[in-house]
């Protein structure tokens, strides 16, 4: 049974804005190898980049050809719409082999194609391709020409289709159910994972209508001391009360990802620390109404930015970047963000999780907000109210 995610009319645009992509860069064949970009063109999705794989993209060939190992070819024939005659596994003997390679086999396979000296592009530094990956290839190629097409696919992929957004809705969905689970669960003499293990369930559960799948990272549970730490997991140890909890983590939908950070506070807080949410807060909510298909991602940061100094808040790091479909070990499509010198303008369907969390020497607040650009400003995926949680 086929479980194709997209229609085959988008999968074709998709490649054939890749394709325009290439040749305006002189590019005659690109290797991909980051996993969400093989899904964004196929719609492969398996646990199987922990090996080499790759799917080659050629301006002269109707099809990308996939390429992975032999037991992972069941995957790429029930999930993707490739030709038998694009899918092609290598044999078991070159996996994790210390005396060959899968990118031995990957660069006879493209000599074969008739491509051996065309100008050959990569991804250099997608997280699943290696020094030993790329040195292989070169020397299995001699006669073609390397160039580096790092974020090709990414930028392509940056305005979502119709379909797409539906997902990335779905996801802020789950997610919403997930801090409603959250707010039952943590109390204190709650044990953090005990929390952590009812919203994975959550995760995966989604809603009546539909499920979830795993997200691109562990969530992040930064409580008590930790609450200064943007990217710290949870422990055993029971949760107490007159200390904060941010928590991140993302509904995931068909790998599509709407992300939220909230920050719930165990009892009273302090008013300093009320005061610190609320500038977070503003500074957010002002963040987002600058939000407006032409503006520039340094444009929405410096509205940020100017609102939290009236607070005497700082923060060093951007405050958000482009969303999309996930792999490990990030969820963020690493192409546009929102800080400054980022030039990107902001279209239509341009999804983007902005991260407005501020983290001091021993605490922090984390509350934020995915949304996705429309014709007049944004739509946000989720509509948890943007404040403070507080919990006694």
């Amino acid at each position: 049974m086929s479980d194709v995610k997209f229609s085959k009319e988008e999968f074709a645009k998709r490649l054939a804005e890749v394709k325009a992509a290439m040749s305006k860069r002189g590019f005659d064949v690109l290797v991909i190898t980051e996993p969400s970009n093989i899904y964004y063109l196929t719609g492969y999705d398996s646990w199987s980049f922990y090996t080499p794989q790759a799917l080659v993209v050629a301006l002269d060939s109707d099809m990308p050809i996939w390429f992975g190992r032999m037991m992972d070819g069941a995957s790429a024939r029930r999930i993707t719409y490739l030709p038998e005659d694009s899918i092609q596994p290598y044999p078991d003997s070159y996996v994790q082999a210390v005396d060959r390679h899968p990118f031995q086999l990957l660069a006879q396979l493209i000599e074969k194609r008739g491509w051996g000296t065309k100008t050959i592009a990569v991804e250099s530094d997608a997280y699943y391709y290696t020094a030993r990956s790329h040195a292989l290839l070169v020397e299995g190629l001699p006669n073609a020409r390397f160039k580096d097409a790092e974020l090709l696919v990414n930028w392509v992929r940056i305005v979502k289709s119709p379909q797409e957004i539906r997902y990335l809705e779905e996801a802020g969905q789950i997610v919403e159910r997930m801090l409603a689970r959250a707010l039952e669960t943590i109390a204190p003499g709650v044990r953090e994972c005990d929390v952590i293990g009812a919203l994975y369930q959550a995760q995966m559960s989604g809603t009546p209508e539909f499920g979830g799948v795993y997200s691109t990272s562990p969530m992040f549970f930064c409580a008590d001391e930790r609450a200064g730490e943007p990217h710290a997991i949870w422990s055993d140890r029971p949760l107490r009360s007159g200390v904060p909890i941010n928590l991140e983590m993302a509904g995931v939908r068909h790998r599509y990802h709407g992300p939220i950070s909230r920050t719930i506070f165990l009892g009273k807080p302090p008013q300093a620390y009320r005061d610190l949410a609320a500038g977070v807060v503003e500074g957010l909510n002002a963040a987002l109404d600058a939000v407006k298909p032409g503006k520039t991602g340094e444009q929405i940061e410096d509205v940020w930015r100017k609102t939290i100094a009236k607070h005497g808040i700082e923060k060093e790091s951007r405050i958000g970047y482009s969303i999309g479909i996930g792999f490990p070990p990030t969820w963020g499509e690493r192409t546009a963000s929102l800080r400054p010198g980022d030039r990107t303008v902001l279209q239509p369907n341009m999804a983007f999780h902005m991260m407005t969390g501020v983290w001091a020497k021993d605490t922090g607040v984390t509350i934020t907000q995915a949304f996705y650009v429309t014709d007049t400003g944004h739509k946000p995926l989720t509509s948890v109210p943007r404040e403070l949680i507080v919990k006694d």
